[in-house]
Formats: structure tokens, sequence, C-alpha cells
């Protein structure tokens, strides 16, 4: 498996806007996202930082209910 990329906070919601997400909203540097499915909704806060740390960015994968195959999937690798 590839090693995870580095993204920016602004990459990383082009991306998940790609998987269907939608800006929610912003509070400071930090920007909700949501994708609403039939029966309920998933929630993710991204961090507008210049690089997220791979923890960081991992959490975020996880919150959105997605894989790193996914990710990889939205990069085109």
């Amino acid at each position: 498996m590839p090693k995870i990329p580095v993204l920016s906070g602004m990459e990383l919601i082009k991306l998940l806007s790609k998987a269907g997400f939608y800006v929610e909203g912003q509070k400071g540097s930090h920007v909700k996202l949501k994708k609403r499915f039939e029966d309920g909704a998933i929630v993710t806060i991204v961090p507008l930082h210049k690089a997220l740390d791979t923890g960081t960015l991992l959490g975020i994968l996880k919150q959105a209910e997605m894989t790193r195959e996914d990710l990889f999937r939205l990069l085109g690798k």
C-alpha cells in the first residue's frame, strides 16, 4: 500500500467534496463537512492547516467512514 500523502486542509476538503460531502459551516480555522443519507448523516471536521499530520488525516477519514483505499481512489492513485 502506498504511503499516506501529506495534504492540506483545503486539499482534503476538495477530495471529500468528490465523495459527496459538502461544507456545513466554519468556525475559525475548522470546517464542518456533512454527507447525508436516507437514514442519517456523517459529520466530520477538517482543520485548515497547511499540512495535516498523518494521525489527523487518518482520524478524519475514520470520522468520514472512509478507508485509505477510498482516499487513494479519490486521489486517482
